[in-house]
């Protein structure tokens, strides 16, 4: 039987030591500050967002939520990612998805100033990722949230091999080089991979963000795995679940995560900690 990752006790938990960081930056006359730009009225992104904010004003960055309604146009949007690009009190930039389909979604990721991209998602910075390059920028927060649960329940990953199901630039093709980076052999699979279950059998890690209910079963799973479900889905009931079969599969994982309170609440918590380690390197105050 798998131990169940609690994302909600680590997310509380680095959450903590984020805010006393922010302090630390407060006694130097620094206060780190984000801005989420909201386009439209979909039910996910508003709750998205507003839980965003909400945990970073209770830790005392500056956060503000920049709302449009649905058919705002692109020149519109593009002004205001320019005006906090140049503010120099906004430490980091994110752009709610998804957009409605009259805005240029990559045009605007482009726009963002590389190192006010807390998403991780400018050409230089999946660059950098990608090249394995040192120093500081930047990386998409769900797969930076993904890889402190794994060192925070000390997982071997040298040597090992790991499969990421979903090609989203948002999470598995960062995932692909933060695991690769780690020394790790992976394979980058999807819903469309002739006979899926060969490639998520041989992985060590198994990390699964395709968006499809249940599609990994427990026959899909190679014993001992360290299962990570990113897949979030309402049912017809109402009920949420991931993209992994969690009661069958957790007979033969030895780690798996849970849908809800799994990686969702790292990904938040990556958010404000890269947030302040943004503020932290434009300021010198390099950790």
């Amino acid at each position: 039987m798998a131990t169940v990752i609690d994302g909600r006790q680590l997310a509380a938990e680095l959450n903590q030591e984020t805010a006393k960081r922010v302090a630390e930056l407060a006694d130097r006359g620094v206060r780190p500050g984000i801005v989420v730009i909201l386009v439209g009225d979909d039910p996910a992104s508003i709750i998205y967002t507003r839980n965003k904010h909400r945990r970073a004003t209770k830790m005392g960055i500056k956060s503000i939520l920049k709302k449009f309604p649905a058919d705002v146009d692109q020149a519109t949007v593009m002004a205001t990612i320019d005006r906090y690009n140049q503010d120099d009190s906004i430490n980091a930039i994110l752009v709610q998805e998804p957009l409605p389909p009259q805005l240029d979604g990559l045009a605007i990721t482009n726009a963002i100033r590389p190192d006010k991209d807390v998403d991780g998602l400018h050409p230089t910075n999946l660059g950098r990722l990608y090249a394995n390059q040192p120093g500081h920028y930047p990386v998409a927060c769900t797969p930076r949230g993904i890889m402190t649960i794994l060192h925070h329940h000390h997982v071997e990953l040298s040597g090992k091999n790991a499969t990421i199901v979903g090609r989203s630039i948002l999470v598995g093709k960062p995932m692909v080089a933060l695991l690769n980076n780690a020394n790790m052999t992976t394979t980058l699979a999807s819903r469309h991979t002739q006979d899926l279950g060969a490639a998520t059998r041989q992985a060590d890690v198994l990390v699964v963000a395709a968006g499809s209910p249940h599609l990994i079963k427990k026959e899909d799973v190679k014993p001992g795995a360290v299962v990570i479900d990113v897949g979030i889905n309402r049912l017809p009931s109402g009920k949420l679940t991931g993209d992994v079969d969690f009661e069958n599969v957790q007979d033969i994982a030895s780690l798996i995560t849970p849908v809800p309170g799994g990686v969702g609440p790292m990904t938040i918590a990556s958010l404000m900690e890269q947030t302040v380690d943004m503020a932290e390197w434009r300021h010198h105050g390099q950790r």
